[in-house]
């Protein structure tokens, strides 16, 4: 999941083509559908995302009881409205008042506080969860926005690598070299600083030792004199997720995991992730085999491509059987981003995936 913030966004109105009484607004490459007349092109309104619980209060305002997603009914998804995917929510609360939109867009002021606006957190399985221990040396995983919302992360023509979003849940296990220690998480139990204690049933535990990530990252560590590596792959299979591709997570030797990421840190020097031919070649030159999340694109930059490509069928078995959740977004040289104030790396999420019914998101 992206992080969630309510921010003030100069509207661009497009028509709606399948209805007279409704327009579509944008913000970034996201369009949400509005009522006529309710905004024009140059507007400011405050765009509220999808996975965002809204309070009582906000949804009776907004003409929304009943709207939402959610058992409670209180949850912003996406959803098609006449035709037209729209995604998110464009609206000016009262609660807002005489805001200076303008200054509070380009400050990127976050509006979710003000409003009561929180971030939907999914239940865990209990397969998934478990007793779990401070690990403040934990590499933890990043938020990954998406690039609809901003699309200025890259650059036109930048080289960039594409790989397909598996729809599993992140394995993050970081490695220690110093007393040779491990620490094993998930990214929602990883971004607090806690890691999960051994465990034999525990899903993450049973990938690392499925796939020998342990070994993998000593290897690795002492190739590269590393005081701390992190590696980060995703677990899926039937009974992590909806999607499953085939695997299982009732058996170790059916269970699914892709690598996707790892990053590293010598003594003394930042912690620094690594890029994608990067990864390969040093797996390679190591005799490290470890199955990697699928490349769909490698080349220069171009979002109308890339929105495309997000759409379709899975690309991780060979029949195709689910549809594909969409691809994550990293340039071929690994770089600051100043429009995310952090590491360049975004992601597109299908249409299709979006719209499944009886989805699930755990974390």
């Amino acid at each position: 999941m992206s992080t969630l913030q309510v921010t003030a966004e100069r509207l661009v109105v497009h028509p709606h083509p399948n209805a007279d009484r409704l327009e579509l607004a944008q913000v970034g490459l996201y369009r949400a559908v509005i009522a006529k007349g309710q905004f024009a092109t140059g507007d400011y309104a405050l765009y509220i995302p999808e996975q965002a619980i809204l309070p009582d209060g906000l949804i009776e305002e907004l003409g929304l009881t009943g709207k939402l997603a959610g058992s409670a009914r209180n949850r912003v998804k996406t959803v098609r409205l006449r035709g037209e995917v729209s995604q998110g929510i464009v609206c000016l609360p009262g609660l807002v008042g005489k805001a200076d939109l303008a200054r509070a867009e380009a400050e990127r002021t976050d509006f979710a506080e003000l409003l009561g606006v929180t971030k939907w957190v999914p239940p865990v399985p209990v397969s998934m969860s478990g007793q779990v221990e401070s690990a403040p040396d934990l590499i933890r995983w990043i938020d990954v926005e998406n690039i609809k919302r901003y699309p200025d992360i890259f650059a036109a023509g930048e080289v960039i690598v594409a790989t397909e979003k598996i729809h599993g849940s992140a394995c993050l296990m970081t490695y220690v070299q110093g007393d040779d220690r491990v620490h094993v998480s998930s990214k929602g139990i990883g971004g607090q600083s806690l890691a999960l204690t051994v465990a034999d049933s525990n899903l993450y535990w049973r990938a690392v030792r499925r796939f020998e990530l342990v070994e993998a990252a000593r290897k690795i560590s002492e190739a590269l004199d590393l005081s701390r590596i992190g590696m980060f792959g995703e677990v899926f299979g039937a009974g992590v997720q909806d999607l499953h591709y085939g695997a299982a997570a009732s058996r170790d030797e059916t269970l699914g995991y892709a690598l996707f990421d790892i990053a590293v840190e010598a003594a003394g020097t930042p912690l620094r992730w690594l890029a994608h031919d990067e990864i390969g070649s040093l797996l390679g030159e190591l005799g490290i085999t470890l199955p990697r999340v699928p490349v769909l694109y490698d080349g220069p930059y171009d979002v109308d491509l890339l929105l495309g490509l997000a759409e379709g069928t899975e690309t991780v078995t060979d029949t195709g059987a689910n549809i594909r959740e969409g691809l994550v977004v990293r340039p071929a040289v690994e770089r600051y981003s100043a429009v995310l104030g952090g590491r360049a790396i975004g992601k597109i999420v299908s249409n299709a995936y979006l719209l499944r019914d009886g989805g699930t998101e755990y974390e």
